[in-house]
């Protein structure tokens, strides 16, 4: 029988559990099966392919007033949802630059869930393994165990986490208090002019300006010119500004290049200045054996932004925010109400993890990396960088053997910038060849790969940021890049 829409007895008490636990656990299994055929079965599957018209129209549907079987629920997900995916946990995804995912990080955002710990701090494991999975990615990082760190979203969260310190510990005043305009002399940011986007969001939230960021230009190499760096400083301070920060780039999101980023802690040392560093690309390369020379003076920083879900491959969400001073990072969020004082005993006899951002509610992030981490240790996660760094390269000596194919940036880690360019084909008829081979391979489902721009020159764009990936999938771009180019020139 039905019972979907049985009338409910007025003043009845509800609930959200399931009367029949045991079909729950049925289904529940059937979800299990499900996923790990999904993950298992990945490589045979389109990268991506567009949702139909019927599927599309679906997520339309008015707001539901009555209750359904669960069963129906999970198989409209399925139908929908899971059929038609990002695509990022498929091999020959290399779009933009995001981790795979992993079956055991899964396991544990599900546990996670199930557990329902909220993370805003508390006597409890969660807030324990929270701050052991910080305590974690300090010591790859090499920073000194007396730093102090939080988990956020992501990238631009965790750079906006360090940011905030900066600020108020090189304001001169108690910005929290009197806020930014009283601070006497406007600050200066100084970052290369290939740094990410979400610094500039940093700077206006900040309430700073994007003025307050000034870009510097880079080398050949797009590493930032430490001489301009210095002179920049100077011109400022000439001008009455306050210099208070620069930002060193471990990865640019364009090229993957790398700021000298023992250059940049001497420079910062020597003017006073927080040295913050944007590690969401390149910062965990620290645990890489064939590679970790690339952010040798990473752990001089006074705060670090990366991103567990990149390189540790943790399912989305989670990044990390890690700073030097502990006690300026505390007293940058630190706020104590009446209802959430501190107590000798108990649940509420433990720190506050909200007084080191700006949640007061946070998820339970630490839970899928620490079971990662404990699963393959950080060893095997190296390793993994290195293949990725190696089978960029690789890709590099590819595009380098094919004469129509020319790279448009120097290959520094595992993102590899280049065209097909054939004879006659220039500026924006180039720009249109590219941007059509790069669609095609999308809606083919045969790659996922990006466009950007590289010193004025539009290019594909390749981030293997994957540990899916094979050399044979690498092989497979470059064939379907050159057969489709040959196509789309032809008509062009």
């Amino acid at each position: 029988m039905d019972t979907s829409l049985k009338p409910v007895a007025r003043n009845a008490e509800e609930t959200l559990d399931p009367e029949d636990w045991a079909g729950v656990q049925t289904l529940s299994h059937q979800v299990i099966d499900d996923a790990v055929g999904y993950l298992r079965d990945v490589r045979e599957r389109p990268v991506w392919q567009d949702m139909p018209r019927e599927v599309r129209a679906s997520f339309d549907a008015p707001l539901p007033q009555s209750p359904a079987p669960l069963a129906d629920v999970y198989r409209e997900v399925a139908d929908t949802v899971m059929s038609y995916p990002m695509g990022n946990i498929h091999p020959r995804f290399w779009s933009w630059y995001m981790g795979t995912s992993n079956f055991t990080g899964a396991l544990g955002d599900f546990l996670a869930a199930i557990q329902g710990s909220n993370l805003g701090g508390g006597n409890h494991a969660a807030a324990l393994m929270d701050q052991q999975v910080v305590n974690w990615c300090k010591e790859m990082l090499g920073l000194p165990a007396s730093a102090s760190g939080t988990l956020v979203s992501g990238g631009s969260m965790a750079n906006i986490i360090g940011l905030t310190v900066a600020r108020n510990a090189k304001a001169g005043i108690d910005v929290r208090e009197q806020g930014v305009a009283a601070i006497e002399k406007p600050l200066r940011f100084y970052g290369s002019d290939q740094i990410h986007s979400c610094h500039r969001k940093a700077m206006e939230a900040l309430g700073l300006g994007n003025r307050a960021l000034r870009r510097i230009g880079t080398d050949d190499e797009l590493r930032i010119d430490l001489s301009a760096l210095r002179a920049a400083i100077a011109e400022d301070r000439a001008a009455g500004f306050q210099p208070a920060c620069v930002i060193g780039t471990a990865g640019t999101v364009n090229t993957g290049a790398f700021d000298d980023l023992q250059g940049l802690a001497a420079l910062a040392a020597e003017e006073g200045l927080w040295f913050h560093v944007d590690g969401c690309i390149g910062a965990l390369i620290a645990i890489a054996p064939e590679n970790r020379w690339r952010v040798a003076g990473i752990e001089r920083a006074d705060s670090v932004a990366l991103d567990p879900h990149k390189w540790l491959h943790a399912p989305f969400e989670v990044g990390c925010a890690l700073v030097r001073d502990a006690a300026a990072h505390r007293e940058t969020f630190a706020v104590t109400p009446e209802f959430l004082e501190m107590t000798s005993r108990g649940l509420a006899s433990a720190n506050w993890l909200h007084d080191y951002g700006l949640q007061t509610s946070r998820g339970f992030r630490a839970l899928k990396v620490w079971m990662s981490l404990k699963e393959h240790g950080v060893l095997k996660f190296g390793r993994l960088i290195d293949q990725n760094i190696r089978q960029g390269h690789y890709l590099n000596s590819l595009v380098e053997a094919e004469p129509l194919l020319e790279l448009v940036a120097t290959t520094n880690i595992n993102i590899v910038c280049y065209r097909y360019r054939p004879e006659g084909f220039s500026g924006e008829r180039l720009k249109a060849l590219n941007t059509e081979i790069m669609l095609r391979l999308q809606e083919e489902g045969t790659a996922s790969i990006s466009d950007t721009t590289v010193h004025g020159e539009h290019c594909l764009r390749v981030a293997i940021n994957n540990h899916r990936t094979r050399q044979g999938d690498l092989d497979l771009l470059i064939r379907e890049t050159l057969r489709l180019g040959a196509e789309i020139a032809s008509r062009s």
